[in-house]
């Protein structure tokens, strides 16, 4: 196999790893969030949501879809 024919194997070898990656980091998210919109009904506030997730609240709020409290 020559350099070009090796370089273009792997180049498909971690496209093939980053879709998995890419599979793998929505599934964790679609959890996450599941586990989050569990944790708000159950009346976890969302400061502590989001320190158990090692998100901002902003970002627990993105995650669950809602806008912050006023």
């Amino acid at each position: 196999m020559n350099d070009q024919a090796a370089t273009l194997k792997a180049i498909r070898r971690a496209a093939r790893k980053r879709e998995r990656a890419d599979q793998a980091k929505r599934e964790a998210t679609e959890e996450l969030r599941r586990y989050c919109q569990e944790a708000r009904a159950a009346g976890v506030p969302i400061t502590r949501i989001a320190s158990e997730a090692g998100l901002s609240r902003q970002g627990v709020y993105d995650l669950l879809g809602e806008r912050p409290s006023s």
